[in-house]
């Protein structure tokens, strides 16, 4: 400021401006003036001064519309350049993205905004933002990646839509270490809410995926580009596990000795990459169950059928039985068309009946969850999968009462002999080296190759069929030799492909699946075995009823026939796990008991009490049989 003379009316030094910055010239034909303002980004409030004060000095040369050449200066940089200006912007440290704020003033002493008279007003205590909108591709369902940092190292979750507007949902944030409160809940949503509002186009989109497997149109999971995982982070450790590591030469020298070694090493092999065939065969899921001694290496041989798709150590992608039923439902849609592994049967074992078993190998084996309410009233997305389920244990799956769906539904294979001539090498190498050869696998199933597999499956499965084994045994063999001959000619190319006379020999005949059937040898067996109670010469103790020789006239058949009291005969056929309505509905189509009427029981006088009994009728005596009495000299006392 120049002070030039007084101005005498007033008695007041007058002020000279000094001479403007910048010419006319300057204003029209350079961005110079307006460069200077906007080097101010940065601190809102002094660029608001150096913009006033431009003005100012615009006006002394002629130029009095300077605030709105300047808003148009700043738009073409919008549209001429990648770096957007913003009013108020984000300004953390190391930022992932800087985003329109609005009025919310973000840096790295937190996220606040005044509000007015009643102060200011904060929302978090540290840095947070919005970096990615995600979008599932199966539900359509939005989630964004928030991130956050307190102190020098960023990170980031992804959060459902949901929690970030609920003033009450997002203090879950606070177990992620999100400095959230009941405080400060509400002006964290508001926060978020704006902030994603304001930067729209600028917030980056990406498509996501809670599952792995087969997405229409998409491809497989997790081998599509550009896929990101948003899932029950309990998953995540799953979803990780699935990459390769180490050498894929190395692995194949082990698979492929392995393969040669045991016949049972390469069905398991063939079941695991047989599992992504599933469902674009039409096949139901199934199990492969494992059973055995403890020296037959039947981990081993679970470790080496995971390591074709992921890291096989225990708890990375393969899990043991000991979970809730839930819980293997859960884990089951999550692994979709991928095969699912459980070892260690014994634990699911401990403490439960044999109708458990049961219910899992149903639940698992149908491909469909159960369907489940919310708590706003709706229901539940219901889960679904398509694949293989891959178990071991020490005994089978199965048992003697289980029904002939659940039967049916689980290939078997007893482990007599060892599956590796050193399992501690194989356990070792396929933890260096994993993962390459279910990802070539899917790489190879295109369009013609899933009609060639296809052609190959129908194949497999008619031969089967022609058997003597049931058709959903026949469905799974024939995924299972289908997915071999691929993975030799693809993959292992060593001439050691499955034959159907191989896997033939593990599969259940139609009658050992017929319930019934095995009811009725059971019943046979459970009378023999308490012969002594069927004597109405029985000084003390039980009597389940008696046996009588039948008759053709005057002359005996050679049958024995069974007289056992109905409440008895039910009870020890539930007691095996047997449906007892059921398994006479069989016995009485079949011929196997003696009938009255509709009724399935006829009356008889046992000590002096008509009690109404279950005529069961004994095989009969043949050459196949040898009959023993208590008179015969035996080594061993009946």
């Amino acid at each position: 400021m120049e002070v030039t003379g007084t101005d005498k009316q007033n008695d007041k030094p007058q002020i000279t401006a000094p001479a403007p910055k910048y010419t006319q010239e300057d204003f029209f034909n350079s961005t110079t003036p307006y460069e200077e303002v906007y080097a101010y980004r940065e601190d809102p409030f002094q660029m608001e001064r150096k913009l006033s004060k431009m003005a100012k000095a615009a006006e002394l040369v002629g130029i009095r519309n300077f605030k709105k050449l300047f808003a148009e200066y700043t738009n073409s940089l919008k549209r001429s350049s990648t770096e957007i200006y913003v009013e108020n912007a984000t300004n953390f440290q190391n930022q992932p993205l800087e985003l329109d704020a609005g009025e919310w003033q973000a840096n790295d002493l937190g996220v606040s905004r005044s509000s007015g008279p009643f102060g200011e007003e904060v929302a978090c205590c540290h840095p947070i933002e919005p970096v990615e909108r995600l979008v599932n591709i199966d539900t359509g369902i939005e989630k964004l990646k928030i991130a956050y940092s307190k102190g020098r190292k960023w990170r980031d979750a992804i959060v459902d839509k949901s929690v970030l507007a609920s003033n009450q949902k997002i203090l879950q944030l606070s177990d992620l270490g999100i400095a959230v409160t009941s405080e400060n809940s509400r002006a964290l949503v508001r926060y978020i809410s704006d902030v994603e509002n304001l930067n729209y186009d600028k917030i980056p989109e990406k498509q996501c995926v809670s599952r792995l497997g087969w997405i229409e149109g998409e491809g497989f999971s997790p081998y599509v580009d550009g896929l990101t995982f948003d899932g029950d982070t309990n998953f995540g450790t799953f979803f990780k596990s699935i990459c390769n590591k180490g050498s894929n030469k190395e692995w194949l020298t082990i698979a492929r000795c392995a393969r040669k070694f045991s016949v049972i090493t390469k069905i398991v092999l063939s079941a695991s990459l047989s599992s992504v065939l599933v469902g674009p065969l039409g096949c139901l899921p199934f199990f492969l169950h494992l059973w055995g001694g403890t020296e037959a290496g039947k981990t081993v041989a679970l470790m080496l059928a995971a390591s074709v798709w992921a890291n096989p150590e225990k708890g990375r992608y393969w899990f043991t039985f000991n979970s809730t039923n839930v819980g293997q439902e859960k884990t089951a849609a999550f692994f979709n068309s991928m095969p699912l592994m459980m070892d260690d049967f014994q634990l699911e074992r401990v403490g439960n009946n044999k109708k458990t078993f049961d219910s899992i190998i149903y639940s698992l084996a149908e491909g469909v969850g159960r369907l489940r309410g919310t708590k706003t009233g709706g229901i539940d997305k219901i889960p679904t999968w398509s694949n293989c389920i891959i178990t071991n244990g020490e005994t089978p799956i199965t048992s003697v009462g289980s029904g002939g769906g659940a039967v049916n539904r689980v290939v078997e294979i007893e482990c007599t002999k060892k599956l590796f001539e050193d399992p501690q090498l194989v356990a070792s190498s396929v933890r260096k080296n994993y993962g390459f050869a279910g990802k070539q696998f899917v790489q190879h199933l295109d369009e013609d190759s899933i009609k060639r597999a296809e052609a190959m499956y129908q194949s497999y499965y008619k031969e089967f069929s022609d058997g003597s084994s049931t058709e959903k045994q026949a469905m799974a063999a024939a995924a299972i030799i289908t997915a071999d001959q691929l993975a030799t000619e693809w993959i292992f190319q060593d001439g050691q492909g499955l034959t159907v006379a191989d896997i033939s020999k593990f599969l259940t005949s139609r009658s050992s699946v017929s319930a019934g059937e095995r009811g009725y040898h059971y019943m046979c067996d459970w009378v023999a075995q308490n012969s002594n109670k069927f004597s109405i010469d029985a000084k003390q103790g039980d009597i389940y009823g008696v046996i009588e020789d039948e008759m053709d006239g005057i002359l005996k058949t050679g049958r024995s026939i069974a007289y056992i009291i109905n409440s008895t005969f039910r009870r020890a056929a539930e007691d095996a796990g047997f449906s007892a309505t059921a398994l006479l509905s069989y016995l009485r189509e079949n011929d196997l008991i003696l009938i009255r009427g509709r009724n399935n029981t006829r009356g008889k006088r046992i000590n002096g009490v008509n009690t109404e009994c279950v005529a069961l009728k004994m095989p009969l005596i043949d050459d196949g049989f040898e009959e023993i009495t208590p008179d015969d000299d035996l080594p061993f006392p009946i």
